[in-house]
């Protein structure tokens, strides 16, 4: 079972405490984001995870945890987004500098090779064309050649909510955004994509597309994985599932996990987050958080039935199913 920390919150940065209690005590329960009646509980025992991916702007917080989680046993890596955006986009970031030098330093302690640089979303705009996007790669790339092996990108979709939230973010400021993925713009993505194969040849980094349908093999840049199992097999030595998750959009490329995160509750607030569908409910639901609390945000008061699962690394013997709490 891989671990997802996670595609709905940015755990390190704002729910260490929370994560490690649930660490230490072996499981966590995920509640249905759309039906708070469906309940599952899952182990967190290192004998039944073959890894944690962990999604941070700033992992500073969980730092200090980290040899805990090397005596406990717990595999893990992280895809850290590093992008060079100011406060339109992302208001509550630390930073850049700070940023690189977090990175720099997580990949001295644990090794680039389970440290991914996420840019993204690229965002097109009258503000970030498509000469800046290259630039700022560049630049940071040459930061970060001792800190990461690997650069994943993905363009910004401009539809849904997160495109609503965008456009009040972006009002009165004159800063038009473009996508550069539909048809009509992909004059700008050929450019653009072989500028960031250009850098990440220099800086020796493997590059790679996150949930992209465009096809850019031609240019030498291959779909990826943001979790991917075949990483996670070669960095861990273990018998990953190889399924597709089916729970994520055709294009994404990454193999089934379960995520302990919850939506709305990302206090980086950045603009273009899709995972902050309803930015009104940030503020309450953090209010709800407990960190003794199995679950991100439920304290379980009342009667609910709890389903426990384990998914079991092919290598076990024995079931811990007795062992998870229901």
């Amino acid at each position: 079972m891989i671990i997802s920390a996670s595609r709905r919150t940015d755990i390190p940065a704002f729910y260490t405490d929370w994560f490690m209690n649930r660490v230490r005590a072996g499981y966590f329960y995920r509640v249905n984001p759309f039906n708070s009646r469906q309940v599952t509980g899952f182990s967190l025992k290192p004998e039944d995870v073959d890894a944690v991916c962990f999604w941070t702007k700033n992992p500073r917080p969980l730092m200090q945890h980290l040899d805990e989680l090397d005596v406990r046993g717990l595999n893990y890596y992280f895809q850290f987004t590093l992008n060079p955006y100011d406060a339109v986009f992302e208001p509550g970031v630390p930073p850049l500098q700070e940023r690189i030098g977090t990175m720099i330093e997580l990949a001295g302690r644990i090794g680039p090779e389970r440290v991914v640089w996420r840019y993204d979303p690229v965002i097109l705009s009258c503000v970030t064309p498509v000469a800046w996007h290259i630039e700022q790669v560049e630049r940071i790339a040459a930061r970060l050649t001792t800190a990461t092996r690997r650069l994943v990108f993905s363009f910004y979709d401009c539809y849904g909510t997160g495109q609503g939230r965008l456009n009040t973010a972006l009002a009165g400021t004159g800063i038009r955004v473009e996508d550069i993925a539909a048809p009509e713009r992909r004059e700008a993505l050929g450019p653009l994509a072989r500028g960031f194969k250009a850098c990440a040849d220099r800086h020796n980094l493997q590059i790679f597309t996150c949930s992209e349908d465009v096809d850019l093999a031609a240019i030498g840049i291959r779909h990826g994985a943001c979790i991917d199992g075949m990483l996670i097999r070669n960095l861990f030595k273990v018998t990953s599932s190889p399924k597709r998750d089916k729970n994520q959009r055709d294009a994404c490329m990454c193999t089934e996990s379960v995520d302990m995160g919850s939506y709305n509750t990302c206090r980086f607030r950045c603009s273009y987050c899709y995972a902050t569908f309803n930015a009104g409910m940030i503020e309450s639901n953090c209010r709800k958080h407990n960190p003794d609390s199995p679950s991100l945000l439920d304290d379980f008061t009342g009667d609910r039935e709890i389903r426990t699962t384990i998914h079991r690394k092919k290598t076990l013997r024995r079931d811990f199913s007795d062992q998870l709490p229901a």
